[in-house]
């Protein structure tokens, strides 16, 4: 129901002449809240909208910005340790496009570049200032563990544009998504440039008991691991009990 109400906001705003003039573009989620339980697997957001006359949408959706290191390991004397490291600043902890064509049939790539549109435009920069090559070399490896990780999409997501106008996307968050604020921008494109943007925002936030224990490791993070490390043993010496019965 949130959603058919929120769908029916969308097309009266465009239905207006006034809107018509002062916005080619309108969208919005089926939730600006994604909640985080104890059992939580993953899940949908929808982003639904319409445009006023032809063109195309791109949607992106990213945050919250973290500092990331990478790390690369080395064989010495028989054992692999860290040898080199690369801080980026700014690095968005998830990453996702989706768009209604082909990217590069949308918009030329100084466009997509101007407007970081896809991982290859994402503007990660380190905070010591390195040798070109080396920075590639460092990004590279931070897009695989992104990638890996489910947190930086390998492939564009497909915008079903429903009929003219109407157009919708799910967008899939995984059960590791990191809390905080996320910009959901949609963009409408013509010609090879944006003829309209909106930004929206999204919260994924922990909920309940996990959220309590989230909260509490990291206020207390000392606590915390020695009470992790009592349990575990107290969990060792159980099941050392149990078999001795056995």
């Amino acid at each position: 129901m949130r959603a058919a109400s929120a769908a029916i906001l969308v097309l009266a705003a465009l239905a207006a002449p006034s809107a018509v003039h002062a916005q080619a573009l309108v969208a919005d989620l089926s939730s600006h809240l994604v909640a985080i339980t104890t059992g939580f697997t993953g899940t949908d957001v929808l982003l639904f909208g319409a445009v006023e006359g032809t063109g195309d949408v791109v949607v992106v959706v990213r945050g919250p910005d973290e500092r990331v290191t990478v790390r690369r390991k080395a064989k010495v004397a028989g054992i692999y340790v860290n040898t080199k490291e690369m801080t980026f600043a700014k690095t968005p902890a998830f990453y996702a496009v989706a768009a209604s064509r082909e990217l590069g049939k949308i918009a030329p790539a100084a466009e997509l570049a101007r407007q970081e549109i896809g991982t290859g435009y994402l503007r990660l920069e380190p905070e010591v200032a390195r040798d070109p090559a080396q920075v590639a070399e460092f990004r590279a490896a931070l897009m695989r563990n992104k990638q890996n990780e489910g947190l930086y999409g390998d492939t564009v997501s497909r915008v079903v544009f429903l009929g003219a106008r109407l157009f919708r996307v799910n967008v899939y968050f995984p059960s590791n998504v990191p809390v905080g604020a996320y910009q959901v921008e949609v963009f409408l494109f013509r010609d090879g440039a944006v003829a309209g943007a909106q930004t929206t925002p999204l919260i994924i936030s922990k909920v309940g008991a996990s959220a309590d224990i989230f909260d509490f490791a990291h206020r207390y993070a000392a606590y915390y691991g020695l009470i992790v490390i009592l349990l575990a043993l107290a969990a060792g010496w159980l099941a050392e009990a149990i078999f001795r019965r056995v």
